[in-house]
């Protein structure tokens, strides 16, 4: 299930955005969680199974599109069709919008969804 951000999910939210490639540092992790919570256009959800949460997607809107920034799940859910679901979801959730992709996460979506554009 797709859960909304808030604030008493910071350190979850952290945790699970530290699995992506580009989020190792602390302040770089606290700087980008920031943009999500000052930036009404940056909208961070969480991916809860059973009550825990394990899955993480983040995107940016604009007028026409949503690009996705950020994505991960934890190590020893993955593989089992967790990203599929979060796009899918972050899909229906967005439409009419079209899903775009920023560089980073452009391979992880081409595994998820086939209908969306890199910027």
């Amino acid at each position: 299930m797709l859960v909304k951000y808030k604030k008493s999910n910071n350190k979850v939210a952290m945790g699970l955005l530290s699995f992506t490639a580009m989020q190792h540092k602390v302040d770089t992790l606290q700087m980008t969680i920031q943009k999500y919570e000052e930036d009404p256009n940056w909208q961070l959800y969480l991916w809860k199974e059973n009550d825990d949460f394990i899955g993480l997607i983040g995107v940016e809107l604009n007028e026409y599109t949503f690009t996705v920034h950020h994505a991960s799940v934890i190590p020893s859910y993955r593989n089992e069709g967790i990203g599929h679901k979060m796009v899918d979801k972050i899909q229906q959730l967005h439409e009419p919008l079209a899903m775009c992709s920023s560089y980073q996460m452009k391979d992880f979506l081409g595994k998820c969804w086939r209908s969306f554009h890199p910027i």
